[in-house]
């Protein structure tokens, strides 16, 4: 049941965001929008199958999809290794955007490139609860917004915090909208931003609710506390909220 409710959430957040995605271009806030739920839809699709039903009273959730990650993939933190050998997932084809960007080929599941946040990520929860089936039990893994906005002739990955207008707030309360829909679909307790920005989406989403909002850093390569003590200290803040 939860599957089912979960997928149907995604896809109306599909459909929803890439009418916006598609009027920020127009207005000029970014040169191209990727949508990896329209086409990556099946892994995304299938993640969700793997993912959803196990029971996770506590939702992880990250910013948008990087270049890198969800961005070819259409995977939450996607990492290529991770997505094959963690989650078990490989063989389905991936699309390609409307309108790509020269700079930012789409590859599919056999991206050469590792993501390092996904693959910091799954490999924490991996060593924390095992294989793909606990982890899930423990904790689903969600981005609040799924566009990936890029701009600029190298196709510089611009963050949701970074545009501005009327646009770029009715796709934050969009995306608000989709996590208050996942957080009751699971029947979640906790939401555990993953950098600042995500933990302020979720604090601004889930007003009014008895929810938890816990924060962790972000692993991007580019955060000095994600690097600090060799990534230790990194590890030791995440573990520190996860259930």
């Amino acid at each position: 049941m939860s599957v089912r409710r979960l997928l149907e959430s995604a896809s109306r957040l599909r459909d929803d965001t890439d009418e916006i995605g598609n009027k920020l271009t127009d207005e000029g806030s970014v040169d191209c929008v990727y949508n990896p739920l329209v086409y990556a839809w099946d892994v995304h699709k299938r993640y969700i199958e793997i993912s959803g039903g196990r029971g996770a009273r506590a939702v992880m959730l990250g910013m948008n999809p990087g270049p890198h990650g969800m961005g070819q993939m259409g995977i939450p933190f996607a990492a290529t290794s991770a997505v094959r050998n963690l989650l078990g997932i490989s063989g389905i084809n991936v699309g390609q955007p409307s309108t790509p960007h020269p700079k930012r080929p789409v590859i599919g599941l056999d991206y050469p490139r590792e993501e390092v946040s996904g693959t910091r990520i799954w490999g924490l929860l991996s060593d924390t609860y095992g294989k793909a089936d606990s982890i899930f039990e423990n904790v689903f893994l969600v981005n609040h917004c799924p566009l990936m906005l890029l701009d600029g002739p190298r196709g510089s990955n611009i963050t949701p915090d970074k545009i501005s207008g009327p646009t770029a707030r009715r796709l934050l309360e969009r995306c608000d909208q989709h996590l208050l829909e996942v957080v009751k679909i699971l029947q979640a307790d906790t939401v555990i931003g993953v950098g600042k920005f995500a933990e302020k989406r979720a604090i601004n989403a889930l007003e009014g609710t008895d929810l938890e909002v816990k924060g962790c850093w972000h692993p991007s390569p580019a955060s000095p506390l994600a690097n600090r003590n060799g990534g230790r200290d990194w590890r030791k803040n995440v573990q520190s909220v996860l259930p």
